[in-house]
């Protein structure tokens, strides 16, 4: 394993200790208190830009490697996903919560469709996809958790 990718897996795993510990926090809190409002909003604006990130790798992965048929659509992906989290963090909480859970969803399987070829997987190590698909369940399900766990 080369140091960019144990980088990159130590920093995902705090990145993803903090948007648990953000969920936990407001799934705690009283659902007729202002602090749960709040502590919903800091989840969904931490997750809005973990989201960024995290489309965001595939944007560089297609810079490093331009040459590579279909990299413009990696491109393209990477936009979208900042598009969906810059609304998500303008919405309720309740509704950016839900979005940015689709989004993590959807980029899950967009991680897939680079795993199986579907979409340029030639600049990715081949691990790559099929872990971040993962970690983007995880983090879509714990972006739920407080709506999920509201009465």
């Amino acid at each position: 394993m080369t140091e960019a990718a144990r980088a990159l897996l130590v920093a995902g795993a705090a990145l993803a200790l903090v948007v648990i510990r953000l969920s936990v926090n407001a799934t705690k809190a009283d659902t007729n208190s202002p602090q749960r409002l709040i502590a919903e909003l800091r989840l969904a604006q931490f997750a809005a830009l973990l989201l960024v990130l995290t489309a965001g790798v595939y944007i560089g992965f297609a810079l490093a490697h331009a040459s590579v048929s279909g990299s413009g659509l990696d491109v393209a992906l990477g936009v979208g996903f900042l598009v969906l989290a810059a609304v998500a963090v303008s919405q309720d909480p309740r509704l950016a919560l839900t979005l940015l859970a689709a989004a993590f969803a959807g980029h899950a399987v967009v991680d897939l469709l680079h795993s199986a070829e579907v979409l340029p997987a030639e600049a990715l190590p081949a691990w790559y996809g099929t872990a971040c698909a993962m970690y983007d369940v995880a983090i879509a399900a714990v972006c739920y958790l407080p709506i999920v766990r509201r009465p």
